[in-house]
């Protein structure tokens, strides 16, 4: 049946950001690689996303494998709407977190503390599987991290 799949492969995921550079430093923490920014305005930028007058910078970050990316968006015009509740829980409908597996939770959470992530709740233990914990990152977003121990 693979003749009748209709994608190749999730590009990336992108994020509206309202400090850009700090979102890239943020992800840079965390061990993602600043693949680039550039400036996005346009007709096509006007009739891609549906909003007249778009101007806005972007910085594609990626993985250290390579395979999974996030594309970090400030908006200049039209101003970004906030969101309501301005930080959501994480059972609001929509966009619900980002995952990301890591070698050592306690340091990365340390680490990304110091970048003004805050736990949601704290770190915990799935069987002996996983450690696993919600973290609130820029933008109010929720990154999740996951440690595979056993």
């Amino acid at each position: 049946m693979l003749a009748d799949m209709t994608i190749q492969r999730m590009d990336n995921v992108a994020i509206v950001v309202g400090d850009l550079d700090a979102a890239v430093a943020f992800f840079t923490e965390l061990g993602m690689e600043l693949e680039g920014k550039a400036q996005i305005e346009g007709l096509f930028a006007d009739r891609t996303v549906g909003l007249d007058g778009v101007r806005s910078d972007i910085a594609m970050m990626r993985t250290p494998d390579g395979h999974s990316k996030l594309e970090l968006t400030k908006y200049h015009t039209p101003a970004a709407a906030g969101a309501e509740p301005e930080n959501p829980p994480p059972n609001t409908l929509g966009l619900h977190r980002v995952m990301f597996a890591v070698d050592d939770i306690d340091d990365t959470v340390a680490r990304l503390r110091a970048h003004g992530a805050e736990l949601l709740g704290e770190v915990a233990q799935y069987e002996g599987i996983y450690r696993l914990c919600y973290l609130r990152g820029p933008a109010g977003i929720i990154v999740a991290l996951a440690e595979q121990i056993g």
